[in-house]
C-alpha cells in the first residue's frame, strides 16, 4: 500500500490522529490504524510523527500522451431537447467553421437522440460538413450515462482535434464526464476561441478570478482540446442551402444506452415574461435601483417594449430579483438587439454576459461608471426620472 504504519515504531501517541485533516486515523490496541478509504496521501501524519512510524510512498501519476498527429477535425456536440436542436449548437457550428479555416480542416456535428432526421439538413446548411448520428428510442431524452458512453466511443474511434459544447445544463453535465473518461483537458464557459497561428492549437479565453482578468488557456499536449461556450456568445451562420454534408450513422451495443437513473418526467418551465436568453430587448437593473420595489419601473418599460427584465448580480445577491433574471458571468449570457442597463456600474462580471448586445443604452448618475465605456448611448442622470420618461415616450410613440 502507498501508506502504512510501522508497528514496531508506533507508540500510539495520537500525534498523527490530531494532524490528519481527513479523520482517517484511529488508535486501536495502542497502535495507529489508517482508513484507506478516507486517506488522501497528503502526508500530514508523516510530518507529525516523531517516531518515523508512518511510511508513505508517493509515485508520480502516469498519463500516456496521445499521438497528436492522429487527431483531426473540429467537432460540435449538437444539443437537442424534446427532439429540437438548441440554438447554441448553431452558434458553435458557425464559430467552428471560422476556426476550421485556420486549421484547413472540417467541422462535424455529433447528434444523439431519436427521430431527428428532419433537422439534419438545417445543421448542414449552418456549418456541419459531417454529422455523426446515433439514434435509438432510449436516447430520445438526454441522460448522463448513455450520452457520455456514446460520445466517448465516438471520440476514441474518430479522434477529433477539438470538441466544443454549449455551456448549458446539459452540456456542463455531459462534457465534464467525457473529459474525465478520455483524460483530456476542459475549459469551461469560454467567451472567446481562436487558433494560435504558429502552434495551430486552440486558444480558449474565459474570465478568471471572479471576472477580474481574462485568461487564455491552452491544451498543447492532450487531445481533443475541449471547451464549453455559453449561449449567445457567438453568432450562427446564415443558412446556405447549397451546402452539402455527409451523414454518418453509428450503432453501438445497447448496453451503452443503459442508465442507472430513470427519467420520470420532463416539466417545461413556464415563462411569465419574455424569455431572457431569447429576448430582442432587455431592460436590466443593478444596485442603483435601490430596492426590489423599484424594479416595477423597469417592468413597466419592458411591458411597453415587449422586452425581458434582467438584473445584475448585485441585485440578485441583495434578494431584489430571482437568479433566473441574472445577466453576467455567473448568470445568463445574452445578445439582444437593445440592452438597457439601468443603475448598473458595468463591472467585468456583468459585461461578460451582455457585451455582445447590438445596442447598449446605459443610464447611470455616475459619469465615470465603466458601463459608459461599452455603451452605444449613455444617459447621465437619475434613473428614477429617466426611466419613467422613456416609458412615457415609448408609450406615446408606439401608439401612433
Amino acid at each position: 500500500m502507498p501508506i502504512s504504519i510501522i508497528i514496531e515504531k508506533c507508540t500510539g501517541c495520537t500525534l498523527c490522529v490530531k494532524a490528519c485533516p481527513f479523520d482517517a486515523i484511529r488508535i486501536m490496541d495502542k497502535k495507529a490504524v489508517i482508513d484507506l478509504h478516507k486517506c488522501t496521501l497528503c502526508g500530514a501524519c508523516q510530518e507529525a510523527c516523531k517516531f518515523k512510524a508512518v511510511l508513505l510512498e508517493k509515485t508520480p501519476a502516469k498519463c500516456d500522451l496521445p499521438e497528436i498527429k492522429d487527431y483531426k477535425g473540429i467537432w460540435v456536440f449538437i444539443e437537442q431537447k424534446n427532439g429540437r436542436v438548441q440554438s447554441v449548437s448553431y452558434e458553435l457550428l458557425g464559430k467552428a467553421q471560422e476556426l476550421a479555416k485556420k486549421l484547413n480542416t472540417q467541422v462535424s456535428g455529433v447528434l444523439i437522440g431519436h427521430k431527428l432526421e428532419d433537422q439534419l439538413d438545417e445543421l448542414v446548411f449552418c456549418g456541419a460538413d459531417n454529422l455523426y448520428l446515433v439514434e435509438a428510442p432510449e436516447l430520445a431524452n438526454f441522460q448522463d450515462e448513455p450520452y457520455t458512453n456514446i460520445l466517448v466511443e465516438l471520440v476514441k474511434k474518430y479522434k477529433p482535434e477539438i470538441l466544443l459544447c454549449g455551456a448549458t445544463n446539459i452540456g456542463r453535465s455531459l462534457i465534464s464526464r467525457v473529459a474525465i473518461n478520455i483524460k483530456a483537458g476542459l475549459t469551461a464557459d469560454c467567451t472567446g476561441l481562436d487558433i494560435d497561428p504558429d502552434k495551430k492549437i486552440l486558444l480558449q479565453t474565459r474570465p478568471a478570478f471572479g471576472g477580474n482578468i481574462m485568461a487564455t488557456i491552452i491544451s498543447p499536449n492532450y487531445r481533443p482540446q475541449m471547451a464549453t461556450v455559453r449561449h449567445k456568445v457567438f453568432t450562427p451562420l446564415d443558412p446556405d442551402k447549397k451546402r452539402k454534408g455527409k451523414i454518418i450513422k453509428e450503432n453501438f451495443d445497447p448496453a451503452l444506452y443503459v442508465s442507472r437513473t430513470k427519467l420520470l418526467d420532463i416539466i417545461e418551465e413556464i415563462e411569465s415574461t419574455v424569455n431572457l436568453s431569447e429576448a430582442d430587448i432587455i431592460v436590466s437593473g443593478g444596485r442603483g435601483m435601490g430596492g426590489p420595489e423599484n424594479f416595477k419601473l423597469l417592468e413597466d418599460l419592458a411591458h411597453i417594449l415587449g422586452a425581458a427584465v434582467g438584473s445584475s448580480r448585485a441585485a440578485v445577491d441583495a434578494g431584489w430579483m430571482p437568479y433566473s433574471h441574472q445577466v453576467g458571468q455567473t448568470g445568463r449570457t445574452v445578445a439582444p438587439k437593445i440592452y438597457f442597463a439601468c443603475g448598473i456600474s458595468g463591472q467585468i462580471q456583468h459585461l461578460v454576459g451582455m457585451q455582445s448586445s447590438k445596442i447598449i443604452v446605459a443610464i447611470n448618475k455616475d459619469p465615470e461608471a465603466p458601463i459608459f465605456k461599452v455603451a452605444t448611448y449613455g444617459i447621465v442622470g437619475d434613473l428614477f426620472q429617466v426611466v419613467p420618461a422613456l416609458t412615457q415616450a415609448f408609450k406615446t410613440s408606439l401608439r401612433k
